[in-house]
């Protein structure tokens, strides 16, 4: 049995999937005239100068009391689930496998995700429609049945997603910080399964309201915990700087190197599970993020898009650059020659430096993003169960029943069976569910390419150049009436 499904693993994440994901991200860099360079100031205002300002954190009228989420709480949620452990031990594990090349390799996936983030959320906020009670109903399923009119691909791809949320979104994670919090503070699994399963009933009880306000707390804190202690680190040894700097563009080029940035791009254990890693530690080009994205109230698709690609920005070029920074600079730029390995070797770098306070930081870290990421993935599955027991026509009483009553608990039973078992076959299960969800999305991005647009308010600074405002291939970004109605007017039709 376990022959043959890490054959289809290695099919599914075989060299043709790195070069459809790339193939796609580079289309949409083409298409969009580099947008995540080009307009790097511009997107960059919009997303981290509305934080810091506090914009983001207010709802369309408010007053805090509508059925979606403010963008900041959205943000928040979505690097739930992109922040994760893959920003430490896959990008040691990425580190040892490909050298220090493997970073600038990183940079490039990084750079070639962010627009791909960005069209599969702003055709998520373009698609997305209210029910019956107010809630938003969004994702890559929503736009393959209203943009394309395949409801089959939009079932498809919930079931995919629904049975990942089951897995990779549950029982990985949460088996990856139990065994994390056993090692580091001998906390039985039963006791510590008990613990996380119970905290995860709290804050998921509360739908995505709760979510979004356990996310907007937890996310920023214990991010700015590991990036305050990564640059203590950093800033210890400034000497090694220019030389772990030299030694990636020196091996950047190398097969090994490429081969360990761009395969293990963020979360691989090794070069051949990377690209599986990587898609899951940033999840652009799985759709996901169109999902997370679409509760936000008072936005539009492009400023969504544009926050989706700050997600990515955060979660590598930030986050993964420091962890890879702080392993170089220990490890003298030689990670592959220090006996151990992902978590461990994150773990041995902190504590040169910060002693116990460094394993401790690691250990920490790697809980809270692992119980951040069940809780994002949490909302990913029930909108995906939804969605696929509607869609198979069981009617709108079983669609309820099951999103609100049956996959909670069967997500919470994953969530405290994760933290017990041995997960060899969930973890190949879960990477082959993972990327054949990308497949669909990608598919109707490509389709649906002809939707994809900048923000009109970004064009009008750049009117010397081909770009120009299409009312027929783009939408305006306060005008979502007008894409409601065109919607209707293809539905009727």
């Amino acid at each position: 049995m376990m022959n043959v499904l890490e054959q289809v693993h290695q099919m599914v994440w075989g060299p043709w999937t790195l070069v459809i994901f790339l193939g796609v991200g580079i289309f949409f860099t083409l298409k969009c005239h580099f947008f995540q360079i080009r307009g790097f100031l511009f997107w960059w205002s919009r997303t981290a100068g509305r934080l810091i300002s506090g914009e983001a954190s207010r709802k369309e009228d408010g007053t805090g009391k509508g059925k979606g989420i403010s963008q900041f709480q959205s943000v928040c949620t979505a690097l739930a689930a992109t922040v994760g452990t893959g920003n430490i031990a896959g990008v040691a594990t990425a580190l040892t496998a490909g050298g220090p090349g493997a970073l600038f390799w990183m940079w490039v996936s990084a750079l070639i995700g962010m627009i791909t983030a960005y069209a599969e959320t702003m055709l998520g906020i373009r698609y997305r429609y209210r029910d019956k009670d107010g809630h938003y109903i969004c994702g890559p399923f929503i736009y393959m049945e209203r943009g394309l009119g395949l409801r089959g691909m939009g079932v498809l791809y919930s079931f995919l997603c629904l049975m990942s949320s089951l897995g990779m979104g549950s029982m990985v994670q949460a088996n990856s910080a139990i065994s994390t919090m056993e090692y580091t503070w001998h906390v039985p699994t039963l006791a510590g399964g008990l613990i996380f399963t119970g905290l995860l009933v709290l804050v998921t009880w509360g739908g995505i309201r709760r979510i979004g306000n356990v996310a907007e707390k937890l996310v920023p804190a214990a991010s700015g915990i590991y990036i305050a202690f990564s640059m203590i680190v950093i800033l210890s040894c400034l000497e090694q700087i220019p030389g772990a700097l030299a030694s990636m563009v020196c091996s950047a080029f190398r097969p090994e190197a490429a081969a360990g940035g761009t395969a293990g791009y963020v979360i691989s254990r090794s070069v051949r599970y990377g690209i599986s890693r990587g898609v899951f530690s940033n999840e652009a080009g799985l759709g996901t993020l169109a999902v997370l994205h679409g509760p936000t109230e008072g936005t539009t698709p492009h400023e969504q898009g544009m926050w989706a690609m700050f997600e990515v920005f955060f979660d590598t070029v930030v986050l993964c650059t420091l962890t890879a920074l702080v392993i170089l600079c220990m490890t003298g730029s030689s990670p592959e020659t220090i006996p151990y390995e992902g978590a461990a070797l994150a773990a041995w770098c902190f504590s040169r430096r910060l002693g116990i306070v460094g394993e401790y930081l690691v250990s920490g870290s790697m809980v809270v993003f692992a119980f951040a990421t069940i809780m994002a993935w949490f909302y990913l599955g029930r909108q995906a169960a939804a969605y696929f027991i509607g869609g198979c026509g069981f009617g709108e009483n079983a669609q309820n029943m099951f999103a609100s009553k049956v996959y909670p608990l069967l997500f919470i039973a994953a969530v405290f069976l994760g933290s017990e078992a041995r997960l060899g076959l969930v973890w190949l299960l879960s990477d082959i569910w993972n990327g054949l969800m990308a497949f669909p999305n990608l598919t109707a991005l490509l389709f649906l390419s002809r939707e994809i647009s900048l923000p009109k308010t970004w064009k009008k600074t750049h009117s010397g150049s081909r770009l120009r405002y299409n009312r027929k291939s783009a939408s305006p970004d306060d005008d979502t009436l007008f894409l409601e109605k065109s919607i209707i007017k293809r539905e009727e039709s």
